[in-house]
């Protein structure tokens, strides 16, 4: 595969400016079926992890804020949000869902997923400071690997949405076009580490997995 340039780590430390042309987009649409708990409704330290990410990607300077809701209807404040009756189908249909829905001025978006909690604001910001130095296409990595956030600027969102099928993502496209990908490396400032059982949930919290106080959802 070809080498991707990577964005030297001293950068990406001044906050990202209010009006900057960049949206957020958190994909929290899945059942957490091996967790027992859609994952739009588990808490972790005292904060759905919803809000979490919603607050996340706001606290980036991120505007708009989308978020892709499916196997669980839940209330989101500071963000639109968008039902995928397709979610069933995997993560590339609530890729495409989000990026449909953000605005045509959004010049670029960083996507999240809602099970990271380890991933905050400062790993936002570094990535949109990446586009800000020229990048088209960025990526957070850990040890070196590619991980979560992404970053897509606006002349890659339509082919990124024809490439998201199944459980892939944008993984996909990324790797098609690893050349233009910038590499951010942001080990020291946040853990990529997702929750997908109860196991995961009690070794980040030392707790168990619980259902915020919502009515049964009857919309999916």
């Amino acid at each position: 595969m070809p080498s991707m340039p990577t964005m030297p780590t001293a950068m990406a430390e001044r906050p990202v400016p209010t009006g900057d042309p960049t949206a957020g987009l958190l994909l929290a649409a899945g059942a957490g079926s091996r967790l027992g708990v859609p994952k739009a409704r588990v808490e972790f330290a005292g904060e759905r992890l919803v809000d979490r990410g919603v607050r996340v990607l706001r606290e980036a300077g991120c505007h708009p804020v989308v978020v892709v809701l499916g196997a669980a209807r839940v209330p989101v404040e500071g963000a639109v949000v968008v039902h995928n009756p397709d979610w069933s189908t995997g993560m590339g249909s609530s890729l495409r869902a989000g990026l449909d829905a953000l605005p045509s001025e959004a010049g670029r978006v960083v996507i999240t997923l809602v099970d990271q909690p380890g991933i905050g604001p400062e790993a936002v910001t570094r990535l949109v400071e990446a586009a800000r130095a020229g990048a088209v296409l960025a990526v957070a990595t850990y040890g070196g690997a590619p991980r979560n956030p992404v970053l897509i600027t606006r002349e890659h969102m339509a082919a990124v949405a024809r490439s998201a099928t199944g459980d892939a993502g944008a993984r996909g496209y990324l790797r098609a076009n690893a050349t233009l990908v910038t590499r951010v490396p942001c080990d020291d400032i946040a853990d990529p580490a997702d929750i997908d059982t109860p196991e995961d949930l009690a070794a980040l919290t030392g707790g168990t997995a619980r259902r915020a106080a919502q009515p049964p959802d009857t919309g999916s």
